[in-house]
This record gives C-alpha cells, structure tokens and sequence, in this order.
C-alpha cells in the first residue's frame, strides 16, 4: 500500500552531488497500479511502489552473504512469486486487515532470520569450546603421565631394586586417547531426554525427575534419611552436603559480624543532653544506640525497666558512660534561658512615648477624661456607666509628641486590674473628682502606684461643679503624703473637666514634662518585649490579646509566648480596629494568633521559632498544673477529722463565663471574699467566650448557676439549658453580680437564735401524782411563763437543768401562759428532781435569718 510518505518521497528529485561525474542517490523501487476492492461493490486502482528486497544466504564460517550477480535475478524472481502469491492472499481483505497480516510476515520472517543466525553463531562457539577442551585433556593426560613415571621411578630407588623392571610408557597421544572426552552439552541433552522417557516408562510423574547433576557432583541421596543410614555414610566416609539454608545462615551470620565490626571501628562519640526525667526510647535515640542494649545495660546496673518507661537523670548518666559517650546535665528551666534576650544597647536607644495608667475612684471621670483627650465617646457606649475593661490608646497631642493611655476599672473588684496597670506603666494619672474628694479606690491606687514606683500626677476633675473644692482634695492628699506643688511638695496637681475641656492642655504639658524628666527610651532593632494588658475570645477571631509592648519591634510572622500560652503572630490590628505590619515600643496593639487565651499581666516574648515557644509553653502549663494539684491536696488527717467534727462549709456552685479575662478574675476575687467559714462560692469552671453545651452540662450535672458576664449562649445551649432547667443569669455590671451571688449565699446561712427572756417562778410545794411524776406548785414572780416554752432550773442560783416545759396548768386545766402574781403547777420533761425553793426561768429562741 502507498503510504503519504512515500507519496511525499515519489515527487521528490533523487539526492545528487553539486559536483557533476559524483557518486548520485537513486531509488531503487518498482512501480505499478494495484486494484483495491472496498465493500458494496466498490474500487480503487492505486499506484504502489515496492521496494527492491536484498537477498542472503548461508556463506561461509556460518555468516549470511547478499546474493549478487546472475543467482540474483533468480532470487528475486522467487520473491516475486513469494510476493504475487501474497497480494493474492491479501485480497479481500480490509486496509487494516492487509496492514497486520504484512506487519505479522514481516515480524516472522525477522524471527526466523534471527534465530538462524542464532543458531549459527551457537555452532560455532560449540565448536571452539569442544577443541579447547580437548586440549585441555590431553595436556592434562601428559602431565598426569609423566607424573606416574616419576613416582614409579622414586618407589624403585627406595626398594633398592638395581634393575626395574621395563614398563611400556604411555605415548601423550595415547594417554589422551584413553582418558575419556567429556560429552558435548548436544550429547547431555540428549542423554537427559533419553533419561526422562525411561522414568516416564517406569511411570514416575512428569515434574518430579531430580534436577541433572553437574559434572563431578555425586548423586544425591533420594527418600528419607534414616538414622542407621546416616551412621552408615559416617562408616563409609561418605561426605555430607550441607544445605542451601545452613549456607544462607552461615553468610548471613558473617555479614552481621562485619556490620557491627565496622560500627564498632566507626564509632562516634555524642554529647548527649540529659533532662530530670527521660524515657529509655528518647535515651537511645539522643545516644544513636539500639533501645534494646540501653535495656540490657538498665539490666546490669540493676534497673528493671522497659523501652517506654522513664528513668531519672542519675541513672541516664551511667547509662551514657556505660556506651562510652559524654552527658550533659540540663534542668527543665533552661527551656526560659535566653527567653528575654540581652539588654537593649544605648546606642541603638530612641526616644518613646510615655506610658500613662489613669486611676482613680468610680465614677470620678477617669474615662471621661480620656474620651476629652482622644476627642471620643466611649462612655456612653459602657453598661453601668462604669469601665470593666482595661483599655490601651495612643494620642497625638498638637506638638507632635504621642502619649500611651492605659485606662483601669475603679470598682472594688478590679484591684488586680488596677494592680497590672501600675506595674507596666511610667506615669500614674491619679483622678479625683473635685467634689467628691479621696474616696477608697482612690487610696488603693495611691498604694498601687508607691508600690510600683512611678510619679504621680494628680487630675482634680469636675472643677465646673458647683460645689467643686479642689483645695479640699490638695488638703485630703497630704493624709497620704502627696504634697502638691503649691505646698512645697513635687506633685503636679490639675484641675481638669472632662466636659468642657478645661485644663487639658495643662495635664498633656505635664505628662510630656514628666516623660522627659525619665528620659524613656528603648532599643526598636530588638525582639519584642511586654506585657498582656487585656486577653478575650471572640467569635470567628479565636484567642485574642492586647499587648502592650515595652521593647523591640512585634512583626507580622513573629513567633512569641505569652505565658503559658503560644503562638505566631498572624495580624496586629492598632487601637483603632485597623491593620498594622509592626508595633514599636509603647505600642498597644491587638495580636492575632494564640493557641488559646493568656492571663491578663503575664509577660510577652518574641522567640526565635515556634518549636522554642510550645516548649516554653509547655513547661508552663505543666508548672502550674503541678502547683493547682498541690494547692488543692486533701491535707492531713487531723485536718480531715477536724473538717468532720466541724461540719464541711456549704458550697454555692457556679460557673462563670466572661468576655475578657480581666473581669472574670475580677468576678472570681469578688466571690473569693464574700466566702466565710460557713458558707463559700465553689467555682466549677471559669473561662472566657460565650457559653456552650459542656457548660450546661457540668452545670446540670452539679445543681450550679451559670453567670454570663457580657456574654450570650448559643443556640444549642440554650435549648438544653431550657431542657434541663438550668439556670444561666446574664449580666453586664459587676455590682449586680455581686448582689445576687451575695444573696444566694445568704440563703445557704443557718439562722441565728436569739434567747428571749420571758419570765421567773417559785416552787413552793411538790406533789407527787400517779403516772405523771412530780408536778410543782409554782408562783409567778416575774414576767409571763408560756407553755411549751425553754426552762432552766436554778438552785442557789446555779443551773441544774435546761429543757422543755412539759405542762402548764391552773388547776385542772391547761393554759397556754400564766401572768406574774398567779399560782400555777409546771412539770418538766424527763426530769424529776425539784425541791421547794427552786426558782424556774422561763425562756424562748428567737431565729433571725443571717446574711453576709
């Protein structure tokens, strides 16, 4: 069939030569029309091009030669015919079809070519290999004769014959002659298929005959191998072959050897670092040593313990030595070495802004203030009216400079949030309303900041009150030995209102002037450093925390621990809400990123990555863990006994859930003091976000009340709260809280018994009554005596008996009370023995319900 190409190759000029009277390319094809047959009658007459095949035959040593000359044309005439007979047969056939069955001959007669010369090629190697073999044999027979003579000549010198006897010496023809010619591998081939049709003949099963023996190997035993056979090829002196397997063990065996002589030669010697507590698996790993001969040396010095289990820091060491390597002791509080950096250097030091906490009693204008300063409303936005977070903002005054404000709750509840606040400040802003004077928050924060030892500079607020004295407040201050400039002292004093904006500039001017009498500065170039002001969960943002920083740089990508909690800054959002790249020092920003929610006052650091900082963490978490578990130990047995003897103090449980994590520590200390001996608040669970179903269940599960402060439940917790009656109460001020928990306390209280005096008798006369005992005749000196009411007995005034009244009669009949100047007849119970002259004290409990 014409392909495309060799159309393409027909219409193509032969490939010559530029320089005429050269060597020219002709093909050497045949052309002619070929009549295609395609079905439903139809056809198609198309020019075929065949090329001229090369014909071989056999030539001499076994290679194929081209037929040339006049056998060619004879040649090429039967591969005419060959190719007539094949078009003939090609008939009929589809354009597919044709195009396999040409491929198929093709690959055939290329199969019989190949294995011709195969064959060829294998005769002739046969050939050679049988004439070097028998030259081998018969150099071999020569030698072996000559070797026979001269042993037979050594044999007669030593008998001492003087005339051997004449033996024929065998020719090297003759001796090759009669050592036998080893067959050709044709002739073993046909010894084994002459072998395998007589075990075929005997009726042995095919694929069960023994594999051939090589030349010189002796037969192989068949059958079992019995005992007295054995015994009899030792007797023989018979050779017994050792197995395949006994020879694979043995080379195996000498390979492991090598191996370890080889560790042992290239042995290393590692520094290995050894912690307080190890398992023996982390102890081979550091050492590069199999678990299982760390166990065996645990074994010799005595030390039964397995690959999981730990051992303590001693016993490692005498493992290390034991493998010849060097140990390296290391405590788990090296985890922290390193963790603040080194110091700041003062030649990379710039200036920062100052940072200011504004303290002061509730409601004396401290966010207010603020809210004049950064020109905002953030107030009017508070439940209560009263600040419960600490909140962090940065203004820029008219001059340029900038100043950091931290804002602190005045309520009773936030002393530890106040307490943060004059740890990480520079300057406290002490706010006292003008008239109002120094209330008791505001004696707090004075301690607060003395004790923290930062300048104080006082803002007298709501000077455009009416009754505004703020000479009275200068005059307050000097009870807590703050002097006001004015009276010869150093504290700056200014009187501000938050409302119409007096005195403002006057407060900034002092500020400024204060920061740059401490000439504050900070290095920027370092890692960054400072302090959790304020952590919360929030929805769809996880963990998130307000970072005060004090030195360095916080970046984006920054990996850092936040105390007992890590994780790798993912966005730094500014006090504005707005995405920021860094923070310098006196910087608060707003870090995205936390594993989970850090206490509010814990230290901020930058690490080098987070592999470092979950270690940090870690340590951590599992220090304070530890120290909760020791806190909360079951005591000693006097202890426990005293506890039984005393009765245990009635728990009120609780679980609280808040916004920040500032006012559920403030929440937890304000429910810590109201507890008393009697009656206390067990908090079950404390956390920060919205209330879940595991809330409501631990809530269920402990009969507790669920406080939600600035919080919500989800939809889930809600309907099972509504299931199961639990009571989750929401609240926003810290005051309601406190109120309510304080009187859900107050109810758990036993009453108090009040004793109420109601009256004394005389016993004048005894009489001793069938089946009811002694009765006294009785009269009323003082007061009333009531039936049913508490007596005492009194004998010289002495009490001999407390109980109960057990009749009270005038006459014949019972009365409820007998006035004073009356006679009466009174019993006790379970008591007789009265006398005349006796005096009775009459008495009742009055219960008065306790709070706290």
């Amino acid at each position: 069939m014409t392909t495309t190409k060799d159309k393409d190759d027909a219409g193509k000029k032969p490939l010559k030569l530029n320089r005429p009277g050269k060597l020219e390319l002709n093909k050497t094809v045949k052309k002619g029309p070929v009549q295609q047959s395609f079905s439903h009658g139809r056809s198609k007459t198309v020019e075929v091009e065949v090329k001229r095949k090369r014909v071989y035959k056999a030539g001499d040593g076994g290679r194929m030669s081209e037929v040339v000359g006049k056998a060619a044309p004879e040649a090429e005439a039967a591969n005419e015919e060959n190719e007539r007979a094949l078009r003939a047969s090609l008939k009929g056939l589809t354009p597919a079809e044709r195009e396999a069955r040409l491929r198929a001959l093709d690959q055939a007669k290329d199969d019989k070519e190949r294995r011709e010369q195969e064959a060829e090629d294998r005769a002739a190697r046969e050939a050679r290999e049988a004439e070097e073999r028998k030259a081998r044999e018969a150099e071999r027979a020569k030698q072996e004769a000559e070797t026979d003579a001269a042993r037979s000549e050594r044999e007669q010198r030593e008998t001492g014959e003087s005339a051997p006897q004449e033996t024929a010496t065998p020719s090297p023809e003759e001796a090759a002659a009669a050592v036998p010619v080893e067959p050709t591998p044709e002739e073993e081939a046909h010894a084994r298929k002459k072998e395998k049709e007589k075990e075929l003949e005997r009726g042995a099963k095919p694929g069960k005959l023994a594999p051939p023996r090589s030349r010189g190997e002796p037969r192989r035993r068949q059958g079992k191998l019995t005992i007295s056979q054995a015994l009899e090829d030792d007797e023989q002196g018979r050779e017994r072959v050792r197995s395949m397997a006994a020879l694979k063990r043995q080379r195996e065996r000498e390979k492991e050897r090598a191996r370890e002589a080889l560790q042992e030669h290239k042995k290393v010697i590692r520094e290995v670092t050894i912690p307080e507590a190890i398992t023996v698996q982390e102890l081979a790993n550091r050492m590069a040593e199999r678990g299982g001969e760390v166990v065996k040396t645990l074994m010799k010095l005595g030390v039964m313990a397995t690959i999981t289990q730990s051992i303590d820091a001693d016993t490692a060491e005498l493992v290390v030595e034991e493998f010849g390597h060097r140990s390296k002791r290391v405590s788990d509080e090296d985890v922290e070495i390193g963790i603040k950096g080194e110091s700041d250097d003062p030649t990379k030091q710039v200036a920062r802004a100052p940072i200011v906490t504004v303290m002061g009693h509730v409601d004396h204008g401290k966010t207010s203030l603020l809210d004049a300063l950064r020109k905002t409303d953030v107030a009017a936005h508070e439940a209560g009216g009263i600040t419960q977070h600490i909140g962090a903002y940065q203004i820029e005054v008219s001059s340029g400079a900038k100043i950091t404000f931290i804002d602190t709750p005045g309520h009773a509840a936030f002393t530890e949030m106040r307490s943060r606040g004059a740890d990480v400040t520079d300057i406290v802003v002490l706010v006292v309303a003008a008239d109002d004077g120094v209330m008791e928050q505001t004696k707090e924060a004075i301690s607060h900041a003395k004790a923290a030892g930062v300048p104080i500079i006082v803002a007298i607020n709501k000077i455009d009150k009416p009754d505004a004295d703020p000479n009275k407040v200068k005059t307050e201050l000097l009870q807590y030995e703050l002097v006001p400039e004015d009276m010869g002292g150093e504290i700056q004093c200014i009187p501000v209102s938050a409302i119409s904006g007096e005195g403002l500039d006057n407060l900034e001017e002092a500020i400024l002037l204060q920061a740059e009498l401490l000439e504050l500065k900070a290095d920027p170039a370092r890692r960054a450093q400072g302090v959790i002001v304020e952590a919360k969960l929030e929805q769809g943002r996880g963990s998130v925390a307000t970072v005060l920083i004090k030195s360095g740089t916080l970046n984006v990508g920054d990996a850092f621990v936040a105390g007992s909690e890590s994780g790798r800054v993912r966005a730094l959002l500014d006090y504005r809400g707005e995405k920021v790249t860094s923070a310098g020092p006196s910087v608060p920003v707003e870090v995205l990123g936390l594993t989970g929610t850090p206490l509010a006052g814990e230290e901020f650091a930058v690490v080098d990555d987070e592999t470092q900082a979950r270690e940090i963490a870690d340590f951590r978490s599992e220090k304070k863990r530890t120290a909760e578990m020791a806190s909360q130990g079951r005591g000693t047995l006097e202890q426990m006994l005293t506890k039984i003897k005393e009765g245990e103090a009635v728990g009120v449980p609780v679980v609280i859930k808040s916004d920040v994590h500032g006012s559920l520590e403030a929440i937890q200390g304000a429910l810590d003091k109201l507890g008393t001996e009697e009656v206390e608040a067990r908090v079950l669970h404390a956390g920060v976000g919205g209330i879940n179903e595991s809330d409501v269940t631990l809530a269920r599960a402990s009969n507790a009340v669920i406080i939600a402060f600035n919080v919500r439940a989800n939809a889930q917790a809600r309907e099972m709260a509504k299931r199961d009656n639990v009571d989750i109460r929401y609240y926003s001020i810290i005051y309601n809280v406190i109120d309510d928990i304080r009187d859900a306390m107050s109810g758990h209280l036993s009453p108090e018994q009040n004793e109420k005096f109601l009256g004394y008798a005389e016993i004048r006369d005894v009489f001793n009554i069938t089946k009811a005992g002694k009765v006294a005749g009785c009269y009323i000196t003082e007061g009333t005596v009531k039936r049913g009411a508490k007596v005492r007995l009194l004998r010289d005034n002495v009490v001999i008996h407390d109980g109960a009244l057990k009749t009270l009669k005038r006459f014949k009949d019972e009365v409820k009370e007998v006035q004073s100047g009356y006679e009466c007849g009174m019993a006790f119970e379970n008591y007789q023995d009265i006398q005349v002259g006796d005096q009775i004290e009459c008495y009742e409990l009055v219960e008065t319900a306790r709070t706290l």
